[in-house]
């Protein structure tokens, strides 16, 4: 059997760690291509180095360009490559415009397409990202379910053929690379951090950053907290922080701004930190299945299940301080994600659609 798998962003990198490996350990030919989505070294090269995920075979340095152009060119790429393989499968990840090309691609060319984290829904259609998962879904013969709710919504729109609830293979990544983080990272020493005395941020969507007054309303926030924020800065929020004239905010004593960080470095941040401020998808999942509170700067989440249990606040940045200063942990904080075993299911299945005949062209 043979698999094509693209890959683009950070968060695809980690998910596809565990399943690259349950993939090699079962005898399963891959193929990796990069799209070169996230360019930056500490967006990308350095996963492939923590986490011992193969090389990409392929990257097209694809990046900084408008979505339709992007899309594009990744998908007259992307379809070059698969004419001179011929793969079995078409694997792709989330939601990212990475994911939308190689699965235009791949119904165009009449691959069979396997979605990992199918289901997800914001039920926002300005964001980019809901407009490919949804399409993404609608052209997979596999779709592999993070949670109940995610099946719930494929049902709803009529996908029910070729759908499992597998569990969350970012549970796999944090159970595999938790101990190696906590013997490896010098994270919080290098910043003098201690466990508990912090808060974690990440912003990166358009929604939030491409708005000086809504980027301001974010920074100044982070400024009204009674912990420092620690800030690893998105290249592209770093540079809408330049044009916008806000630098001012990252030299205060509130902000501790630094780089991206690898994976296992976010992992012990993510681990240690008081709470979690983010806008980022992965980043609410991770954060509850660490145990830690997120406050998310955005109107929905796709991750509904950790609102619905209190672990995750919904806030507009002048409400930031009042939702933390008032927070109270939940009691519960029941199994959402799996047991950790979400990859080897993903394999398993493969395997038995392969003796039924699917997907296969041997």
């Amino acid at each position: 059997m043979k698999i094509i798998t693209i890959l683009g962003a950070r968060p695809q990198f980690i998910k596809a760690s565990v399943v690259s490996c349950a993939l090699s350990n079962a005898g399963i030919d891959e193929t990796i291509i990069h799209t070169g989505q996230h360019f930056d070294s500490l967006m990308s090269d350095i996963f492939f180095q923590d986490l011992d995920l193969p090389q990409p075979h392929y990257h097209l340095n694809i990046h900084s360009l408008n979505h339709g152009a992007m899309t594009g060119r990744m998908m007259e790429k992307i379809e070059e490559i698969l004419l001179q393989n011929l793969p079995d499968w078409i694997c792709v990840y989330g939601d990212t415009n990475s994911t939308l090309a190689g699965a235009l691609v791949a119904a165009k060319l009449h691959i069979p397409l396997i979605h990992i984290e199918a289901g997800l829904r914001s039920f926002n259609r300005q964001m980019p990202e809901e407009i490919n998962r949804v399409v993404t879904d609608h052209l997979s013969q596999l779709l592999f379910a993070p949670t109940p709710l995610a099946v719930e919504c494929l049902q709803k729109e009529g996908i029910a053929e070729g759908v499992h609830l597998v569990g969350d293979v970012m549970k796999d990544a944090i159970l595999s690379y938790q101990a190696k983080a906590k013997q490896t990272s010098e994270i919080l020493a290098r910043h003098q951090l201690a466990p508990n005395n912090f808060y974690l941020a990440t912003i990166h969507r358009p929604s939030n950053t491409d708005d000086s007054r809504r980027l301001s309303s974010i920074l100044n926030s982070f400024t009204q907290l009674d912990l420092p924020v620690v800030f690893p800065i998105h290249p592209r929020t770093k540079a809408q922080i330049h044009q916008m004239d806000l630098n001012d905010y990252l030299t205060t004593n509130s902000i501790i701004a630094i780089p991206p960080v690898s994976y296992l470095d976010m992992l012990m941040l993510e681990s240690s930190c008081q709470a979690v401020i983010t806008d980022s998808g992965g980043i609410q999942k991770e954060a509850y299945i660490l145990g830690r509170p997120c406050f998310t700067l955005r109107e929905e989440t796709e991750w509904k299940e950790t609102v619905d249990w209190g672990w995750n606040k919904l806030v507009h940045p002048e409400n930031l301080r009042e939702s933390i200063t008032h927070f109270t942990q939940p009691s519960e904080w029941p199994i959402l994600y799996g047991k950790g075993d979400a990859a080897i299911e993903i394999v398993n299945i493969l395997r038995g659609s392969r003796e039924q005949g699917a997907g296969s062209r041997e």
